[in-house]
């Protein structure tokens, strides 16, 4: 099958246990000999051919061979894609299949290798990976199912949707970024800072209190290069 690594640590003497992304999941599994040959491909961001052995939840690699050329991701896009991988380590089930998303996170890597803005990558890979988890909204409806207006003002209610407001307050959104997010419009004044907040917003529950040690690894690095 085919699979990314997302994490991988050291497991007893010579042997590491990895976490791979496959059609089938996020998949937890032993790989024997991790300081050799198998050792070097089990790395993020390069696409693998991957056999398992074991009925239990804990499987053994059977057979890891390289199916493809490893992605090259520096500097803010390196951080980027492991912030993706973080975001499926903490919120995707184990053995869960989304088929659907790990073509996304190809695809996602595949831009940001080139890259491409990495906003909206970002932003549109946390939006499908809501969306396939179950906890997806309608950003051209509010939660009563009525029309977005442009010049409306509007808070998100975890797990339900938008709902209207008489007055700006602070995490608001106006109706015309949330349209334009319906449409992926990232020409629209403002879009990308709504979806950056929207995301930051939606993710929250799901994350909980544990900040990511990704985001912070980007900040600084963002910082850095202030300085």
């Amino acid at each position: 099958m085919f699979a990314y690594v997302l994490h991988s640590r050291p497991y007893k003497e010579t042997s590491a246990l990895v976490d791979f992304f496959t059609p089938d999941g996020r998949l937890r599994a032993v790989l024997r000999g991790a300081r050799g040959r198998n050792g070097g491909l089990a790395r993020p961001f390069t696409p693998l051919e991957l056999e398992l052995r074991g009925r239990g939840e804990l499987k053994s690699v059977q057979r890891l061979e390289s199916a493809g050329i490893a992605l090259l991701l520096g500097g803010q896009a390196l951080y980027s894609g492991l912030y993706l991988n973080e975001l499926l380590m903490r919120l995707l089930p184990a053995e869960d299949p989304h088929p659907a998303l790990h073509q996304d996170y190809s695809l996602s890597l595949a831009a940001l290798a080139a890259g491409r803005p990495l906003e909206p990558i970002l932003r549109a890979f946390e939006w499908r990976l809501l969306d396939e988890l179950g906890y997806g909204f309608a950003l051209d409806r509010d939660a009563c199912g009525e029309p977005m207006h442009a010049e409306v003002l509007y808070r998100l209610v975890p797990d339900a949707g938008f709902e209207r407001i008489q007055q700006l307050q602070p995490g608001c959104f106006h109706g015309r970024d949330l349209l334009a997010l319906a449409e992926a419009d990232w020409s629209q004044p403002g879009a990308l800072m709504a979806a950056k907040r929207l995301m930051r917003q939606a993710l929250a529950p799901h994350l909980g209190e544990r900040p990511l040690v990704s985001r912070e690894l980007f900040m600084n690095i963002k910082e850095s290069s202030r300085d």
